[in-house]
């Protein structure tokens, strides 16, 4: 009977609350500096958009419509954000539970942790797979490259 996970507990000591409390003003903190980031993101993005469509002219072309570096900007926002709205949302929780010691509370904030690092730890495996990629054609490329250099 002891060993039925629906009868443990396990109670938090002061000093972990006071550790939670000192995480969760530096997890606010990193989430404003996030929220800020994101809004100056917004600005860049508009700015970058609205002034290479004004200027474009034949000779310096991108390639592509420059509308779509204002597209990307907001991909890079939403991607951003996800993890920034996470870390608020644990803050946010965390002061709920250490200041009226509520468990339903606690285990929001813990959750939205989790939700924050598996974000984090996919986007990580996604960005290094990108890399990977992205060296292996490199190499080929110059693989390919160095073979045509030289006349049979």
């Amino acid at each position: 009977m002891e060993n039925n996970p629906e009868n443990r507990k396990i109670e938090i000591e002061q000093e972990t609350l006071n550790d939670l409390n000192t995480t969760r003003k530096w997890t606010m903190f990193l989430a404003i500096l996030g929220f800020i980031a994101i809004g100056l993101m917004v600005i860049v993005g508009l700015f970058a958009g609205v002034f290479l469509s004004i200027f474009r002219t034949a000779d310096t072309s991108l390639g592509f419509p420059e509308w779509m570096v204002f597209l990307i900007v907001i991909i890079f926002i939403v991607i951003y954000f996800i993890p920034v709205l996470f870390l608020f949302r644990f803050s946010k929780y965390t002061a709920t539970a250490v200041r009226t010691l509520d468990n339903n509370a606690l285990r929001k904030a813990i959750k939205n942790l989790k939700a924050y690092y598996v974000f984090t730890g996919i986007l990580v495996i996604i960005v290094l797979s990108v890399y990977l990629i992205a060296f292996i054609a490199a190499g080929a490329s110059v693989a390919f490259l160095k073979n045509l250099g030289t006349s049979v």
